[in-house]
């Protein structure tokens, strides 16, 4: 299991704030260098997802040549396209989503179509502040069209601190090294954090000065903690593992996942 400790510093208890900061800069959705993938369900289907918090459940596509270099930790190739095909998920009569036999959301209606593209010299014409190196990106609406309403800032900014995994949030599962199948038992010590079902486990902890505080990832989804903005944030966390803070200044501090900011929670740390 791994850790990563971190030390939260004055001046980022100082710059604690409830929400994460949007870069000033912003990528336009019209049209760009990325096309509808026209033909992506004939790749590869590498990994499914379900997303508790947005009840949706996602596949994601890529081609033969592209899985193959990853597995051999090869960077991937110019022309790669990871496609992103998220559902909505089958709700019961009280909006909750249906489960099948295995436990797994089971798909409805279509919601959209999301690629990232990699092309030698792309990227460019980008903001270099949120730059994904020759990586560029497009957001499709069920037919095909661009959808003119998507906010691809976000998706450079979710990608940025992925520079060492070529700017994926989920290369560990197109390298075939997610343990998806893996049964994790949460720990239940006061300081600790249960990620499950894309929520933070409990929401809120209470610590004293000079104490960690130690997350753990029971979901199939990779999930990130950042904290005070963009002052702290842990190594990403597969199936499994976890990554620890240790908080030396009284005061609150909210964080989020820096992959699905829908996921919030808030560490108190009292004064000794």
């Amino acid at each position: 299991m791994k850790r990563n400790y971190l030390r939260i510093a004055p001046l980022a208890a100082a710059a604690a704030a409830a929400a994460l900061v949007m870069a000033a800069t912003t990528v336009p959705s019209g049209p760009n260098k990325v096309m509808f993938p026209a033909e992506y369900d004939r790749g590869v289907l590498y990994a499914t997802v379900d997303r508790h918090d947005v009840k949706q459940y996602r596949e994601f596509y890529t081609s033969a040549e592209s899985v193959k270099a990853a597995r051999e930790g090869k960077p991937l190739p110019y022309g790669t396209v990871l496609t992103l095909v998220p559902y909505k998920a089958k709700l019961d009569a009280s909006g909750n989503p249906i489960k099948d036999a295995n436990g797994r959301f089971i798909k409805d209606e279509l919601v959209g179509i999301l690629v990232m593209e990699k092309r030698q010299g792309w990227g460019g014409d980008i903001p270099t502040d949120i730059r994904n190196g020759e990586w560029e990106y497009q957001v499709f609406t069920p037919d095909g069209k661009v959808n003119e309403k998507a906010n691809l800032t976000a998706c450079y900014e979710c990608h940025k601190p992925f520079a060492n995994d070529d700017y994926l949030t989920n290369l560990a599962k197109l390298a075939g090294k997610f343990p998806s199948a893996a049964t994790v038992m949460a720990r239940a010590g006061a300081n600790d954090v249960a990620i499950s079902g894309f929520v933070f486990g409990p929401a809120k902890v209470t610590v004293a000065a000079g104490q960690n505080v130690t997350w753990t990832n029971v979901d199939d989804s990779p999930h990130q903690v950042v904290i005070a903005g963009k002052g702290t944030r842990t190594g990403l966390m597969l199936k499994g593992q976890s990554q620890s803070v240790r908080f030396d200044e009284a005061g609150m501090f909210p964080y989020a996942c820096s992959l699905h900011p829908g996921m919030k929670g808030t560490i108190e740390v009292a004064k000794n």
